[in-house]
Order: C-alpha cells, then sequence, then structure tokens
C-alpha cells in the first residue's frame, strides 16, 4: 500500500483560481474573504482600515493584499499569485496571477493545479473581453468546476435584471465553449454581501454563499488509476561510505510503481527494473502513487537523463515525436511566428522549438475564427504544428491532460502554453521507432557506462569530421586516433568506405538510401560508445539533417562536429571549425584540445 499523509501531499487543501477584467475586484473580494474567514494576522485589519484614515484615503479590502506581501512571518504567506485562507471544512489557496502568465505557468508545469475557479465580473460594467478570454483559458486546461460571482452589485443597487441578463448572456458563452457554471453569485466584495452570509440587500437571491460554493467543490482524486508517468527531474549519484546507489528522481504524474516493476523510458525507449523506492525522511514502501515527489534505484544501470518519462511496460506507451500538433493560449508580448526560434517545455524536458503551422486562429473574446493569419498575436487561441529539434514524449489531452500540457519560452519569459492534441510523422520517426525497440531489447554488458569511463579516463564520443572533399579529413581523422592511441586512449577511426562495403554492402550505390547508411552508422557508433570508445568518423558535407539523424540514435550529448575547411556548405551547427588546414597533425591537436576542454578526455596527457 501507498504510504500517504496529510502534509506530504495536502489532500484536504483546494487551490481555486480567481481571474476577471482589470478593475472587477478580484482583490477587493480576497480581501474580504481573509478578513471574513478570520486568516488575518491579529489587528492587520484594524492596522490598514487606521492607515487609510490617517491619509484621508477611503478604506478598501483590496488594501489588505498590499499590506501583506512583505509579512511571510506573521502566520500568511501571500505573493502576487497565491493567498492562503481555510473554512472549518479545508484549507485554500487562491491562485492571483497578474497576467496570468504565472498562473498559466504553474498549471502546465504543475506547480498548483487549480481544481475549481471563480469568475468575476462587474455588474455595472458587465461582460469584457477577458471574462471570456480567461474562462477560454481555463476550459483549455481542464478546469470544469467554474463558478462566476457577478460583483459590485452595491453600484447597481442590487438589481436583479442586471444580475439576470448578465448570467444569461455568460451562459450562453459557456454553452459556445462546451462550459457550464457551478453557479452564479451576486455579490458585493466591497459590502461583504453573500460572502460569507446571505445579504439582507437583495432577498431575491435564497441560493449559497461564496465560501458555501467554496465547500461545495469537489476535490479532484489524484490519478493513480491512470498509467504510471514520472517525468525525470534528476539522476543522483551517491559514492561516499560504499553507498553506489544512482537514484532517479522525480514527482508521479499519474499511476503507481512498486518494487519489481519493469519501467521504461521515452523516448529513449531503455528499460529496466525497480530495485527499490526511495524517500528523504519518509517511511520506506514498497509502492507510491501519482503526487509524491519521489526517487527510485534499478536493477541494472542505464544512461537516463533529465527530460525522459517513466513509464511502465505493461502499461500505455506515451506518444514520442519531433512534430505535434497544439492547442495554444498565446500571452507573449510579441507574436508567435514561423521565423523565431522558441523553446517548449513539457514536463521536465525543453527543447527548441520552430513554429511550422498555423492551421486557425480563434479570438476567445468573440470566438470567431481564421484560417489565413500568418502569425498568433496576444491573447489568440491557436490550432499550431510545431517543429521541435529532438522528440519529447507526452500524452495527448484526451488521454492523460496532465502529461500533455506544455509552456512556450521566448526570450527567457513564459509566453503561451496549451495541450497537445496529435503527435505527427517527421523525418527521424522510423529511425526513432527502431531505436526504442533496440533500447527495449537491449542485452546489457555487466559492466556500466561510469565503469568504463573511470577505466578509460575519458567519456565515449563520436568525433564527426565534416567538410567538402580533399580538406583532409581522412589524414586529420587517423592523426586524432594515432594522437590518442599514443596517449593511452581507447579510440577508433572508422571510414564511411568500411561501412559501404561492409555493413551496408547491401544497399551500396543506392543514393535513395541515404538515410538507411546514417542509420546504420548511428547504430554501429552507438555500439561503440557503449563499449566505452572514442570514435572518429568522417564524412563529407553532412548537413543539420544528417547530424539530426544521427542524434536520434546516439546521445546528442556525447557528439562533437568538426568542420574542416574554409567554405561551410551546410547548415550544420558545428562544435569546432577548423578554416585553415595546415597539416593533418596540427588539426589533430586542435581537436584533441576541444575534447580536453570538454572534459571528454579526463586529465592533460
Amino acid at each position: 500500500m501507498t504510504n500517504k499523509t496529510h502534509d506530504s501531499r495536502g489532500d484536504q487543501d483546494m487551490n481555486i483560481v480567481i481571474a476577471g477584467h482589470v478593475d472587477h475586484g478580484k482583490s477587493t473580494i480576497i480581501g474580504r474573504l481573509l478578513a471574513d474567514t478570520d486568516s488575518l494576522p491579529e489587528g492587520k485589519l484594524e492596522s490598514v482600515k487606521e492607515t487609510c484614515r490617517r491619509n484621508s484615503k477611503p478604506f478598501e479590502y483590496a488594501f489588505l493584499l498590499d499590506a501583506l506581501k512583505d509579512e511571510q512571518d506573521q502566520g500568511i504567506t501571500i505573493d502576487s499569485a497565491r493567498v492562503f485562507f481555510e473554512t472549518d471544512l479545508r484549507k485554500y489557496i487562491i491562485l492571483d496571477a497578474p497576467g496570468h502568465i504565472e498562473f498559466l505557468k504553474n498549471m502546465v508545469t504543475g506547480a498548483a493545479r487549480a481544481e475549481a475557479a471563480l469568475l468575476v465580473i462587474d455588474a455595472d460594467e458587465g461582460i469584457q473581453e477577458n471574462s471570456k478570454r480567461h474562462c477560454y483559458m481555463l476550459s483549455m486546461l481542464g478546469i470544469d468546476q467554474v463558478a462566476v460571482l457577478v460583483n459590485k452589485m452595491d453600484l447597481v443597487d442590487y438589481d436583479e435584471e442586471t444580475y439576470r441578463k448578465i448570467v444569461a448572456d455568460y451562459t450562453e458563452f459557456l454553452e459556445e465553449i462546451g462550459m457550464e457554471a457551478s453557479s452564479f453569485i451576486p455579490v458585493s466584495g466591497m459590502e461583504g454581501d453573500n460572502l460569507a452570509s446571505l445579504s439582507d440587500n437583495m432577498l431575491w437571491y435564497e441560493e449559497e454563499t461564496v465560501l458555501d460554493l467554496l465547500d461545495s467543490f469537489k476535490s479532484q482524486p489524484l490519478p493513480e488509476n491512470k498509467p504510471f508517468r514520472m517525468p525525470v527531474q534528476d539522476v543522483y549519484k551517491f559514492t561516499r561510505g560504499g553507498d553506489d546507489r544512482r537514484i532517479i528522481s522525480g514527482t508521479i504524474e499519474s499511476g503507481q510503481v512498486s518494487v519489481g516493476d519493469e519501467v521504461v523510458f521515452y523516448p529513449s525507449g531503455k528499460s529496466s527494473t525497480v530495485k527499490s523506492i526511495e524517500g528523504f525522511n519518509r517511511p520506506d514502501t514498497d509502492t507510491i502513487g501519482a503526487g509524491y515527489s519521489t526517487g527510485f534505484t534499478l536493477d541494472e544501470q542505464i544512461f537516463i537523463k533529465r527530460g525522459e518519462v517513466a513509464t511502465l511496460a505493461d502499461e500505455k506507451d506515451p506518444h514520442s515525436a519531433a512534430r505535434i500538433k497544439t492547442n495554444l493560449f498565446w500571452l507573449g508580448k510579441e507574436p508567435l511566428t514561423k521565423d523565431k526560434e522558441y523553446h517548449l517545455k513539457l514536463g521536465t524536458s525543453k527543447v527548441k522549438a520552430r513554429l511550422e503551422k498555423i492551421e486557425r486562429v480563434i479570438d476567445a473574446s468573440d470566438l470567431s475564427q481564421s484560417e489565413d493569419k500568418g502569425q498568433v498575436e496576444l491573447h489568440d487561441v491557436a490550432q499550431c504544428v510545431f517543429k521541435l529539434d529532438s522528440a519529447i514524449s507526452f500524452d495527448l489531452a484526451n488521454e492523460l491532460e496532465h502529461s500533455s500540457r506544455f509552456v512556450i519560452v521566448d526570450d527567457y519569459e513564459i509566453a503561451g502554453g496549451g495541450l497537445v492534441e496529435e503527435s505527427l510523422e517527421d523525418e527521424q520517426s522510423w529511425v526513432r521507432e527502431k531505436v526504442m525497440l533496440r533500447n527495449y531489447k537491449w542485452e546489457k554488458s555487466r559492466i556500466n557506462r561510469e565503469e568504463r569511463a573511470e577505466k578509460y579516463s575519458q567519456q565515449p564520443t563520436l568525433v564527426l569530421l565534416t567538410g567538402e572533399e580533399d580538406v583532409g579529413k581522412k589524414p586529420t581523422a587517423k592523426a586524432l586516433e594515432q594522437e590518442l592511441f599514443d596517449s593511452g586512449r581507447v579510440v577508433y577511426f572508422l571510414g564511411i568506405g568500411n561501412l559501404l562495403y561492409g555493413v551496408d554492402a547491401d544497399i551500396k550505390g543506392d543514393e535513395n538510401h541515404k538515410e538507411e547508411h546514417l542509420r546504420r552508422l548511428a547504430e554501429v557508433s552507438h555500439i561503440m560508445l557503449d563499449a566505452g570508445s572514442i570514435l572518429v568518423v568522417t564524412a563529407v558535407e553532412l548537413s543539420q539533417d544528417d547530424l539530426e539523424l544521427i542524434q536520434t540514435t546516439v546521445n546528442p550529448q556525447q557528439i562533437e562536429t568538426v568542420w574542416l575547411g574554409e567554405n561551410v556548405t551546410t547548415d550544420i551547427e558545428y562544435d569546432l571549425h577548423i578554416d585553415e588546414f595546415e597539416t593533418e597533425e596540427k588539426a589533430a591537436l586542435q581537436v584533441k584540445g576541444m575534447l580536453q576542454d570538454r572534459g571528454i578526455l579526463f586529465k592533460a596527457w
């Protein structure tokens, strides 16, 4: 059985997001809720009122938020995004993020997943664009418990007809986006009407108060009955006192894992068996489930990196792709365009991404659609296709929502986010499928990667020497092999001809099989690197597409690319450019220097 504690997962807490158009009274409602639930530090309400009196300034409950921002030590936690208060039933965290970027980031990355939402509409101003946009965003993120607070009823003399019209108009909008409000409550944040108790000013309203409503929201059960998903956050290695554990850590998004389970990591397809479940200051357990930050060790040591997704072998696989169709909400200062490189973050993976296609754009305020827009602008919702520089693993929005959420980073700032709707084919899909099957079926040596690296004083690396014909690639490669060998390294030079007349003999001479030639080269490289070697390979004018195909099979962190010759004739992203070839020995020393600088050769020889 899973060991559960209230403190470790906050089973009785509930995250509520509050949204609404600017100046519709969100802060006033939050301040009033803090006051009416006795969640303020003692004397704080009186102190703020006295400050207002001294400054001849009308008191507003919204002032309480400003007064509390720096008072973390007074029993209440508050910042620009979170406010805590409690009722007799449970504790609440109100998420109120200016600009909604912080809220979007938290929802997508899992820092604070709201289970319900309050949408505030000013009774006097009525339904505004953001009243619709924000609810559209909530629907995209899967929040289906939404209540509408028709605020500032005191400004319309508590008029029932004004309230009824907002209810009718907003209900019609919600139906268009497939949502339904839990309830509509007429309130006055300033006067406290219908927040903690029913108001004498609106005898025509006899239903629930806001606090009653909050307590009626249902806590969403953690998805332990779903397929196991744990994005890998890090791998911790221990060496002190004979402790040789490698703990793969992360937060379990869904499902459960037990000692003895066979786990498969995607997109690599590598697999092993759970040996132990590890935790800090927590009772020992053989099973752990959704919501926990945890770690586990494996029976067989395999090289796993941050960004992979741990799954169970006997459950549904996630999708792995480098092209994805998405439903995106854009909040960036600059439009989303095709001529710019972005970063896409999903789970713990972060990859470069380019907008490949805009299929349609929706204005979330009036639901109008366009299929010919060249960019996605602020507050637009768009169905887009992204091309990623490497494959990531995910589930689709209609399968496992949590592991389909992503954000787009533009110039170090989160500018948008949404859900993955479809996994699309790309140039390397066929190679990736072969690699995942190979990794799953791979017979592992008893000697692991770290042991070989320590024994050979080097990191296994594929050195790709490329450039135009007759610029000295082969002489340099052979000189580099000799230099490293004389230094006691485990190194091997592999000419393309060695493959063409051997491994590739069945497809030699067929120009239509370039991709298969490269795939086989990558597979041979994978074996040599698994043996701990430094492999030096030469090839004529490799392109970035060629390199990406090789990277599908060989870990990109184990590849160093050198362009030899003055003229760079392809778009390849190289690590070293030797533009002047004097002698092969001098060029080889330049490559060796790069390997030393990058820590591939452990000590100078």
